[in-house]
């Protein structure tokens, strides 16, 4: 089972590999966004997999919402 300081560990992480693929983004809102994700999907059974999955359904979100507004 993790920590809240694992589970923090786990959304800079994230948080970290975001901004470097989507640089012309805040990362605040990186943060708001991999943080909902990560929420979203932290009461599954996929918990060895939430950093992965944390990054792609945050990149999905974050890229969606920026095509939006091209």
């Amino acid at each position: 089972m993790t920590t809240d300081i694992d589970d923090e560990d786990t959304i800079r992480q994230v948080v970290d590999r975001l901004q470097e693929k989507l640089p012309d983004l805040p990362r605040d809102r990186i943060e708001q966004v991999a943080r909902a994700e990560f929420e979203a999907l932290s009461g599954r059974p996929v918990h060895d997999y939430l950093s992965i999955l944390t990054e792609r359904a945050a990149k999905k979100k974050l890229k969606q919402k920026s095509d939006a507004l091209t």
